[in-house]
């Protein structure tokens, strides 16, 4: 059987879990081997969270996927075939300043357009340059799956969603 292997970083991102379950619930046609979560040293305490909720998924699958975590980037890409990007530069906190920010102005406070949206673009476009960079050098055959939030709308009133 041949391998098929998946980082995902960003990994500590509450979304992580409906990635590892679609993984899961589409194996007959994608048969993955093993999955990689990666994240930053500052949200270590949030991976390993997820990586034991990932563990259990797989376990109670019965499928043979291996999971395991690391903050490496550079050694979780060797031999990667997807990468799903799903970073969030300068974490909540920047969210936080992307929403505030244009709204004291009187503008929209929304962290994916916007001013807001642009603040996160400056920080994250960079790092993802990163990435696909690395991707380049060491998983060139790779394909890089970029996640991008959509915000939340709430329907009744069409106002930003902010959790």
């Amino acid at each position: 059987m041949n391998s098929l292997k998946v980082v995902i970083i960003g990994a500590g991102s509450s979304y992580t879990p409906e990635i590892i379950e679609g993984l899961i619930n589409r194996y007959d046609e994608f048969p993955i081997t093993e999955i990689c979560l990666v994240d930053i040293d500052s949200g270590k305490e949030k991976a390993q969270i997820i990586e034991q909720l990932a563990l259990r998924m797989v376990e109670k699958s019965t499928l043979p996927i291996k999971i395991y975590l690391s903050f490496n980037r550079h050694s979780a890409l060797i031999n990667a075939d997807f990468v799903c990007n799903q970073i969030r530069v300068g974490g909540l906190a920047a969210r936080e300043k992307d929403e505030r920010i244009p709204l004291s102005h009187g503008l929209l406070g929304q962290e994916t357009n916007g001013a807001g949206g642009l603040f996160k673009a400056l920080r994250t476009i960079p790092v993802v340059l990163e990435i696909a960079n690395d991707m380049t050098r060491i998983c060139p055959d790779a394909w890089l799956i970029n996640f991008t939030n959509c915000g939340h709308r709430n329907r009744s009133d069409n106002k930003a969603y902010h959790s």
